[in-house]
């Protein structure tokens, strides 16, 4: 699943789930403290160039692909989609532009006019956005992890190339309930006046990691010890996340299964499965407790058992932040 600009459909479940790297080594966090978070969360990054999302065909021959980076066009240097069109602008009904573009790390240069190269206006892309949830954040180093797994764009099935990246608190005005084969999805917009959350520093395997600027501090529990991977059992526990506007509340899971390097889970919450109708996209960095201690975070659902999911140990999840 990729993104859409209405914060619809940002985030990937698997039909199969997928199986985290094993790391081996990890500290000890039992002396540490998070706060466990559950806020949905807005997120928009600004990609490093201007990229096209589609297979566009440029001329009788000559194929522009998916992923491929523009640089230049008549020698003016492009690093957004006003820089693109400033230079179409620019030179006119020339019927010889070179277009200098980046293909899977290799330079290339094409050559076309410029009513070709407006063709490619609706398939240019300069950021990207969605919507998670927010996981934990670090008061003593004023730092977050959300979302669990990588951000991945539909428009090049690979994670984004970013230079700047921002969370902010987002509102859900409606949901789609999940049903077997059919994941939901919730719908949010982006709260403007509380500003930006804080800054994304990292899209990596385990989730997005950055600075956090502590502007926002409405949360359902103090700093809880991160729970050791060994102690998680099966059995009770919950999850914090958000299904209606900006609140967070606390619903119950049961923990069905305890593997190397993750753990399944079902909802067990008759309220939350009424109103989703099992796990949605944009409930991915939902955080897990049990025994009043910060598990794990929720990564992936069940396609065709929407009330199943799987959750990363926050000891593994943390290490994304390195």
């Amino acid at each position: 699943m990729g993104w859409s600009k209405q914060f619809k459909l940002m985030v990937s479940f698997s039909v199969v789930l997928m199986f985290l790297p094993v790391n081996s080594g990890i500290a000890s966090a039992n002396d540490k403290s998070l706060i466990p978070m559950g806020h949905s969360i807005g997120i928009k990054m600004d990609l490093s160039g201007v990229f096209l999302t589609n297979d566009v065909l440029l001329g009788k021959d000559e194929w522009l692909k998916a992923g491929d980076l523009i640089g230049q066009v008549d020698g003016a240097i492009i690093s957004n989609v006003e820089n693109f069109e400033d230079a179409l602008t620019r030179v006119g009904n020339k019927e010889d532009i070179s277009v200098l573009l980046t293909r899977n790390g290799e330079t290339l240069t094409v050559r076309s006019d410029n009513e070709a190269l407006k063709q490619l206006l609706p398939f240019l892309k300069d950021s990207t956005e969605g919507t998670g949830t927010l996981t934990y954040v670090d008061p003593e180093k004023k730092t977050y992890g959300a979302l669990g797994h990588q951000i991945i764009d539909s428009s090049f099935k690979s994670p984004p190339s970013f230079k700047d990246g921002t969370i902010h608190l987002s509102e859900i005005e409606q949901i789609r309930k999940s049903s077997p084969g059919n994941p939901g999805y919730k719908i949010s917009t982006i709260v403007k006046d509380k500003g930006t959350l804080g800054k994304i520093h990292k899209n990596g395997v385990y989730g997005i990691f950055g600075s956090w600027n502590n502007s926002y501090k409405e949360v359902l529990s103090e700093p809880l010890q991160i729970m050791h991977q060994r102690d998680v059992k099966v059995g009770k526990a919950e999850i914090f996340t958000t299904v209606k506007g900006t609140e967070v509340e606390s619903f119950s899971i049961e923990i069905t299964n305890v593997e190397q390097d993750q753990f399944h889970f079902k909802l067990t919450d008759s309220k939350l499965i009424e109103t989703t109708g099992g796990i949605l996209q944009g409930m991915s960095g939902s955080p897990v407790i049990q025994d009043g201690k910060f598990a794990g975070a929720v990564t992936h659902m069940f396609i065709d058992e929407p009330e199943k999911g799987a959750a990363l140990f926050l000891e593994t999840m943390r290490k994304g932040e390195n």
